[in-house]
């Protein structure tokens, strides 16, 4: 499968053979969307519109949103709800921000929509009564200064128009250099008064800036807010799913191992003498919670083989084995090397053994397919190298290779193993000799 697109078989044997495991990774995944809800579901949550009468520039607008999530406005609003909570409580349940129309908006999340209702209009209520504070205590002073801004704004007005009146007679009498000077000078006095006229303006837009007031009550919110809790189960179920089943297709797209009998021919340098059938053994139960939780989510076996086909029978296994022997060629004792671990190789070992018997001796060695070190024998005809399909990959049988060429022996042959189902009969017989074990225990 590494070399081929994924097709729809390969994902449907791999839903036969890991829907446990798919399970319990759906359920993993609903439980932690579930438990990100508690931090990510806003809750219900709904606004309420405070209008700031008058112009505004817009970072005074900003200025007033920030004034209305203030730990002041903050913990007024949670002494006036009276649910046991404080105004560092609410700082992650109220936001506000700026919307077109002199408007602040704020929102506010809760767990019910009551309660996110309540506190939204009591947020809006606390922030228009800060800011009404905050100006009607400096109320005095400033319509003080305001006043006498105005007095000087129009006896600035009056004098500029009776210069002005004056200069105008005086140019009227010709063009004469007085008279540029003049025409100068009422250029000067026009300025002055359009910067008094906006100066009054200001101060008149200052006056009614204080004026503000909420835009009826926020609405009570019909549903929870987007990611609801049921939403962040669903997505945490399928984004596990997907990554479990994208995790197996891209494990078995990047699996080195060679399957094909000319691949591993060619990565040996050798011809590959035969395939002989291994009855396929339950592994060794191991103790502990991995292993035992690998076998119940049947995680313990390989996903990406083909489904086992069932074996012959033993005289059919026995005289494939001789035929192997057979085309070796040789009288003189083969040196044969089983990588480490391979248990259905070790097995093929013994039977090719008593096959081969006295007339084409076989030295069996373990070999590492790390570091492997084959010893100088020149004894023996050459090598024999006897692997499952698909356990080795191309690097590792090329080490072996060349672990031979630095030894001085020639690869002449390579013996594949490949696991089947066994027979009724050899099941019986397998299940009879544990019961008998069982006994004797």
């Amino acid at each position: 499968m590494s070399d081929e697109t994924v097709r729809l078989s390969a994902v449907g044997r791999l839903l036969r053979q890991r829907w446990r495991l798919l399970i319990v990774l759906t359920v993993l995944g609903g439980l932690v969307g579930a438990a990100a809800s508690l931090v990510l579901s806003p809750g219900y949550t709904t606004t309420s519109s405070v209008l700031l009468q008058g112009p505004r520039q817009a970072d005074e607008l900003l200025t007033e949103a920030q004034v209305s999530t203030s730990s002041v406005v903050l913990d007024r609003a949670a002494a006036g709800l009276s649910w046991q909570t404080t105004g560092a409580d609410l700082k992650n349940k109220v936001t506000s921000s700026v919307a077109n129309g002199n408007v602040v908006t704020i929102s506010a999340s809760a767990d019910t929509p009551e309660h996110a209702q309540q506190l939204a209009d009591k947020v809006a209520a606390e922030f228009v009564r800060y800011s009404t504070q905050l100006i009607s205590g400096s109320t005095d002073a400033a319509a003080q200064i305001a006043q006498e801004q105005r007095d000087a704004l129009r006896q600035q007005v009056t004098v500029a128009t009776q210069q002005v009146s004056q200069l105008a007679q005086q140019a009227s009498s010709g063009l004469t250099v007085e008279s540029v000077q003049v025409r100068t000078q009422l250029e000067g006095l026009r300025t002055s008064l359009q910067q008094a006229i906006n100066n009054l303006n200001q101060a008149d837009a200052a006056t009614s800036s204080a004026n503000m007031a909420v835009l009826g009550p926020s609405e009570r919110p019909t549903g929870a807010a987007s990611p609801t809790m049921t939403q962040l189960i669903a997505g945490g179920a399928v984004l596990f799913l997907l990554i479990g089943v994208f995790g197996h297709l891209f494990a078995a797209r990047t699996d080195r191992r060679l399957r094909a009998e000319p691949e591993i021919g060619a990565a040996l340098n050798s011809e590959v003498l035969g395939t002989v059938d291994i009855p396929e053994q339950q592994p060794e139960t191991r103790e502990g919670f991995l292993p035992l939780l690998r076998r119940l989510v049947r995680a313990d076996r390989p996903w990406d083989l083909p489904e086992l086909s069932v074996s012959a029978d033993e005289l059919n296994r026995e005289a494939r084995y001789r035929r192997v022997i057979g085309r070796l060629n040789t009288s003189r004792p083969v040196l044969t090397l089983v990588p480490e671990g391979d248990a259905p190789a070790h097995r093929a070992v013994t039977h090719l053994v008593a096959a081969a018997g006295s007339r084409t001796p076989l030295r069996v060695l373990d070999v590492s397919p790390v570091r492997p070190n084959v010893p100088e024998d020149p004894h023996v005809a050459g090598v024999l190298v006897v692997l499952t399909v698909g356990s080795r990959t191309a690097w590792e049988l090329v080490g072996i290779a060349e672990a031979c060429a630095d030894a001085g022996l020639e690869v002449l042959g390579v013996v594949l193993t490949q696991p089947v189902r066994p027979t009724t009969t050899e099941q019986t017989k397998v299940g009879s000799d544990r019961d008998a074990m069982a006994g004797s225990a």
